[in-house]
């Protein structure tokens, strides 16, 4: 692990939601308190820091991202002292704490909000993104919904219509208007101020809409739809070109750094979702005075072999310059990749042989919960069903609750995630009791210990976590790729498959690098590797 300014260049982020990670206080949802009662287990994992999802106060429609209070913990999950409290002994681990920022928009119960829909004339009347109708009465332009449907809904207090990209009840903040970034930015300074290491920005593209309301195009026959949206859902069918990724982002995310300049050690994390992810990424984290780093859907959708990993890294490696990426296969977000990309896979080998290859990329980390574990993603019957976006498209597409279940700590009914006899918020997946911390603590060859050794050794080898990235030919089914920087350079070497392969070496190596868990055998130039197996070497 790193511990310096730049300690976030590189390093690993285990992702944290609130909800479902440990109930303390035995309501059946988790809670500030759990956490801070497992940063020891997260501590033990080698990672660098947490990032923790929304936990502020909300009505809770899209479960905290719908935030009606920034300065404050929603009583669900606690209070500022118990933040205080979760902050002090994540620090005292060495554990660095991100927090979410959810900015480009509120929710309706947020008091800007309901001063902002009284009437045109208030003194907040433009802090949301008001438009009047058309003629015939109907919204602005095409927008639509990432949650489904139109981006507007018309308010008869002021007879116009509010934009809100997701629910009904997230209005969109006017980003155009300086006091709305002005009062952002406070808000995230009362944050640092009480020390946190950074932040993600949900949704950080989202920030500034075309001032003149153009409709959006069609997406052409037979071109990409590359948005971290369902297929199912039509706001894929457009070519998002005015209601997101807007040019005068940049100034903003400027302004937002220079406020984390002023917290030498802080960082943020983006969130990228956009017809042009990679370029996206790259644009927004390049130069040293925008983000320091951002993570797009391009490994947290359904391609996974080692050809389509290579050809994101191709196109990263093409666009990136001097800019940083998060690399992610697992969040809050997605189905969890062990059912996503390991279906039908080996369910210990294979999650392991993933990580090892994440852990390698050049880039941060984040580590979703769970993911240590190899947990699939769980089945969640309609009527258990929370997520707003499942229950618009069940069933082509079940919402996001599979991936967030409790964490599953022992192997008893709850999976120790709460008290025995209460009913969690989501249900505990019967599969992932087997799984549970308990029961791989004490397995060597368990997932959870794999993940430890394999960031153990990642620590170990600091042209992993900040050197640059080579990629070479391997032949078929494998990825390989050479990392070099601080005096050391290491042919890293993955056979994602089910089979076991054969290569010759791309180039000569020294010898091969050890206490990372996996096997491969070399005769001369020739490597053998088994199924879902990865190897390691120094060379000269």
């Amino acid at each position: 692990m790193q511990d310096n300014t730049f300690w976030w260049r590189g390093g690993v982020i285990y992702q944290i939601y609130p909800r479902s990670f440990m109930d303390a206080n035995g309501d059946g949802i988790g809670d500030l308190a759990g956490i801070t009662e497992k940063l020891d287990y997260v501590a033990s994992l080698n990672v660098d820091g947490i990032w923790l999802s929304p936990f502020f106060t909300s009505p809770m429609l899209d479960f905290g991202y719908d935030v009606s209070d920034y300065r404050d913990v929603d009583p669900m999950f606690g209070t500022l002292a118990d933040f205080k409290a979760l902050l002090a002994r994540a620090h005292a681990l060495r554990l660095k704490v991100i927090i979410d920022q959810v900015i480009s928009h509120t929710a309706e119960a947020h008091p800007w909000f309901q001063e902002s829909r009284q009437d045109r004339t208030n003194a907040r009347a433009d802090w949301y993104v008001w438009a009047d109708p058309k003629p015939d009465g109907t919204p602005p332009n095409n927008w639509l919904s990432i949650f489904g449907g139109p981006a507007w809904t018309f308010d008869p207090r002021r007879r116009q219509y509010y934009l809100h990209n997701f629910l009904s009840s997230q209005p969109d903040l006017n980003f155009h208007h300086p006091e709305v970034r002005a009062a952002q930015l406070d808000n995230m300074r009362f944050w640092l101020e009480l020390g946190v290491d950074g932040f993600r920005l949900d949704t950080v593209n989202f920030y500034f809409h075309d001032a003149e309301l153009r409709d959006n195009p069609p997406v052409p026959e037979g071109e990409a739809k590359t948005l971290g949206a369902p297929e199912a859902n039509p706001y894929t069918w457009q070519r998002h070109v005015f209601d997101l990724s807007r040019p005068e982002n940049l100034d903003f995310l400027r302004e937002l750094r220079a406020l984390m300049d002023e917290y030498p050690g802080t960082t943020t994390v983006g969130e990228i979702g956009d017809d042009n992810p990679l370029e996206r990424m790259a644009e927004y984290t390049a130069g040293g005075d925008k983000l320091h780093m951002a993570y797009t859907f391009d490994l947290l959708n359904k391609p996974h072999s080692a050809a389509y990993l290579r050809e994101v890294i191709e196109r990263f490696q093409r666009l990136a310059g001097d800019a940083w990426p998060c690399w992610a296969i697992s969040n809050h977000d997605v189905e969890r990749s062990a059912s996503r990309w390991g279906a039908g896979q080996d369910p210990v080998a294979y999650p392991a042989v993933m990580l090892a290859m994440l852990f390698s990329l050049r880039g941060s980390v984040c580590l979703y919960q769970g993911e240590e574990l190899g947990l699939p993603e769980a089945e969640v019957p309609f009527e258990r069903i929370q997520d707003p976006y499942g229950k618009v498209l069940w069933p082509e597409f079940k919402g996001r609750d599979g991936c967030r279940t409790p964490m599953p700590w022992t192997d008893a009914e709850s999976g120790g995630f709460t008290t025995p006899g209460v009913e969690p918020w989501l249900p505990v997946e019967a599969r992932h009791l087997p799984l549970s911390v308990a029961r791989q603590e004490d397995d060597s060859a368990s997932v959870l210990n794999a993940t430890r050794r394999l960031l153990a050794f990642r620590a170990r080898h600091p042209a992993l976590f900040d050197g640059e990235l080579r990629l070479v030919d391997v032949g078929d089914g494998l990825l390989g790729f050479v990392r070099e920087g601080a005096g050391e350079r290491i042919l890293c070497l993955f056979n994602l498959t089910a089979e076991p392969r054969e290569t010759r070496l791309p180039l000569a190596v020294d010898h091969a690098l050890e206490g990372h868990g996996f096997t491969a055998s070399l005769d001369g130039d020739t490597l053998r590797l088994p199924a879902y197996q990865a190897a390691w070497f120094a060379v000269s």
